[in-house]
């Protein structure tokens, strides 16, 4: 679309979208209202939903792993724009080329979600984080732009299942007595992972140009993998504690 008009156009529909999803949103009243009746979850299982994430390693492990999975991605929105425009010398139809690719590479990639969910699903999750990763590394070696667009959209098929197979890696290792509370806990945390990452992504793209940063949050994502899979591991040899 941005090819076809001006991106002011884009963003004026897309802020328009939104006030149409307001006014839907406002005669929901009712149905607002009927909810509200239901029991509120008490300050007691509030509680209880921390004190488990605090005792549970394996929980705490996914939620750092996504919660860092994001925060790397948040650098790649700022330098992506400036990689094209002072690195490849190019404007918004290029720009917009990349995120359709990556967007049409998502799409398939979150379709085979359900297909991956028969594999153990730490590891799946463990290889997602590295292959996107490995995706953004091409960027810092000064590839044309070609080659770029193809990892870009690939890394569109890594990243895709990953919403959907952390979620349920989460959803299965929590008590479903907590599952709601848990749940809150979990999105309350991540809702902060990607505008820390691309508040910081504005800095560093200034100081260190739009391909380093692209490669460096490839490399310190795969880092993140390394980190995951050692933990996972180290999780296995511990002991079992003895029943009481």
């Amino acid at each position: 679309m941005a090819t076809a008009v001006s991106p002011a156009w884009i963003l004026g529909l897309d802020a328009v979208s939104f006030t149409v999803l307001a006014v839907q949103v406002g005669r929901l009243g009712n149905v607002a209202g009927t909810t509200a009746t239901a029991a509120p979850i008490g300050s007691g299982r509030s509680a209880a939903g921390l004190n488990l994430l605090r005792g549970q390693p394996e929980l705490l492990g996914i939620l750092a792993l996504t919660w860092f999975f994001n925060f790397l991605y948040g650098p790649v929105e700022v330098a992506l724009p400036l990689h094209v425009t002072e690195d490849l010398h190019s404007g918004a139809n290029l720009l917009g080329l990349y995120w359709t690719l990556f967007g049409v590479g998502a799409v398939l990639g979150a379709l085979s979600a359900g297909a991956l969910r028969r594999f153990p699903l730490r590891p799946v999750t463990l290889g997602i984080v590295a292959g996107w990763g490995l995706t953004l590394v091409p960027f810092g070696l000064g590839v044309p732009a070609g080659v770029s667009l193809v990892c870009f959209a690939l890394g569109g098929v890594v990243y895709g299942p990953f919403t959907a197979l952390s979620f349920t890696l989460f959803q299965d290792r929590t008590p479903a007595a907590l599952l709601t509370t848990v749940l809150a806990v979990r999105s309350a945390a991540l809702l902060t992972a990607a505008p820390v990452g691309t508040a910081l992504g504005g800095p560093l793209t200034a100081a260190m140009g739009p391909r380093t940063v692209l490669a460096v949050s490839g490399i310190a994502t795969m880092v993140l993998a390394v980190a995951g899979a050692a933990a996972r591991v180290r999780g296995r040899r511990r002991p079992a504690p003895r029943p009481v």
